[in-house]
């Protein structure tokens, strides 16, 4: 009669990493970047609010690339940390 050999210890770098797994609930991450990226695009918003113009919308993309791609990005945001 044969024994199988002893389980390893779930650390051992024979057995696969688990995937860490999300928090459930809301997600925090993206509320966190549209708010930092409406932060940073709070005075070109009031720019294009008191006169809009596409010399200023343009200007606004074109110093806050980081700020506007969050903006497009984050309905992609939600749908990732929520699933």
């Amino acid at each position: 009669m044969t024994l199988a050999p002893p389980p390893e210890p779930p650390g051992s770098p024979s057995q696969p990493r688990r995937a860490i797994r999300k928090a459930q609930g809301f997600p925090l991450m993206p509320l966190i970047l549209l708010l930092l990226a409406l932060l940073d695009l709070r005075v070109d918003f009031q720019l294009l609010a008191d006169h809009f113009t596409f010399t200023t919308l343009a200007e606004a993309i074109r110093t806050h690339p980081l700020a506007v791609a969050v903006l497009i990005f984050t309905p992609s945001l939600w749908r990732r940390y929520r699933s």
